[in-house]
């Protein structure tokens, strides 16, 4: 008798733009449970990809909180993957987190000696911006006996251009929410730490879901490096590239390969948010 596995494994990869350190990035990735990027995982998961406003203030810092929530929502309440009613739940639960996370910072800057502006208060009522894509995966059945082969579901929902990537044998088959580089804009829809029309976030939110079987993969990013890859000319070639990067000690190689598509003018200069999902099994 053989028996089967299947697993599954995540890695992502953040870089800032060039000429910015890692603390200033403004893109943020999220992955529940948080496992190391070789564990087998053969339990659901989600993750969520956002990529900070830079034109608004405490871009990263919201990013950073709206990844987790979202990666956290997707993981207690799948049903915020499914459609609009459960996601303005979401959306109005995340919004209220922001006023006490300012709260407290405001008071940790005043107890480092470095109190709030007059003109970081004006910015600040503005609120904090940022894109998000959030992803979760469920096994839905393990070959054995002959039975059904491996195949996992997953559901995705995106506000704004951060995108989703669905490879079979390393060709793209999907790409969500975008479907052509024409469509990356300078204003796309964003996400606000302050609006708390849950419904109107809701409304400009895309859903949509799919299957993976062994040997697929599901790749996330943000705007910049999805429109690279949108764009070359060489798709096959571009994902190939990619896909040299399979874990965090790739970092140092991730950020010299992407700077030389910024110095060859390929690639916008700004950060990156990269998540890697590959399915495994027989």
């Amino acid at each position: 008798m053989t028996t089967s596995t299947s697993c599954v494994y995540v890695t992502h990869l953040v870089a800032p733009k060039e000429g910015s350190t890692a603390a200033e990035c403004e893109d943020a990735v999220a992955v529940l449970p948080g496992h190391p990027h070789d564990h087998m995982l053969r339990e659901p998961f989600a993750a969520g990809v956002c990529d900070g406003a830079t034109e608004s203030a405490l871009a990263k810092d919201w990013a950073r909180l709206l990844s987790r929530a979202a990666a956290e929502h997707a993981m207690t309440l799948p049903d915020v993957l499914a459609g609009r009613n459960a996601f303005e739940q979401f959306a109005a639960t995340v919004v209220a987190r922001w006023e006490p996370w300012l709260a407290d910072y405001t008071l940790a800057r005043q107890a480092d000696g470095r109190p709030l502006k007059w003109y970081e208060h004006t910015k600040l009522e503005e609120g904090a911006y940022a894109t998000l894509l959030t992803v979760r995966v469920d096994p839905e059945s393990d070959a054995h006996d002959g039975e059904a082969a491996p195949s996992w579901r997953w559901r995705a929902a995106a506000l704004g251009d951060s995108c989703l990537f669905h490879l079979r044998d390393d060709q793209l088959i999907q790409t969500f929410p975008v479907s052509a580089v024409e469509e990356f804009g300078t204003t796309p829809d964003l996400f606000s730490s302050r609006n708390r029309d849950a419904a109107l976030l809701a409304d400009r939110t895309r859903f949509t879901a799919g299957s993976c079987r062994p040997g697929d993969r599901l790749l996330l990013m943000t705007d910049a490096l999805a429109a690279w890859l949108m764009s070359a000319s060489d798709q096959s070639d571009a994902v190939g590239q990619l896909l040299e990067y399979a874990g965090p000690d790739d970092l140092d190689d991730f950020n010299n390969w992407l700077n030389g598509l910024r110095d060859s003018q390929q690639l916008r200069n700004d950060d990156v948010a990269f998540v890697r999902i590959d399915f495994e099994g027989r």
